[in-house]
């Protein structure tokens, strides 16, 4: 059976929170605190779970520049500024 071919009704918190159905978690590997990418497509929202069998799967696609910073600097940054987003969009 492919993914599209059951469609199931999820419903959307006041803040803006959605349950993903158990099935399609198991199918897609996604435990608790799992992320996600979300993305606007032409057809809708696109959820893109950053799964840990994903991560494996992509070590070593980034390279860094020679002379660049760490990813770990990288990531650090990248956290600062989300949480920078989610203190604006808390209150």
């Amino acid at each position: 059976m492919s993914t599209t071919e059951k469609l199931e009704t999820v419903w959307f918190t006041t803040k803006g929170q959605v349950v993903i159905p158990l099935r399609l978690r198991k199918q897609f590997d996604i435990e608790d605190g799992t992320k996600a990418v979300v993305q606007a497509t032409p057809e809708g929202i696109l959820l893109k779970p950053m799964t840990a069998a994903l991560i494996k799967r992509g070590r070593g696609i980034l390279k860094r520049t020679p002379g660049g910073k760490p990813l770990t600097a990288d990531w650090a940054e990248h956290r600062k500024q989300e949480r920078a987003l989610e203190g604006r969009h808390a209150g």
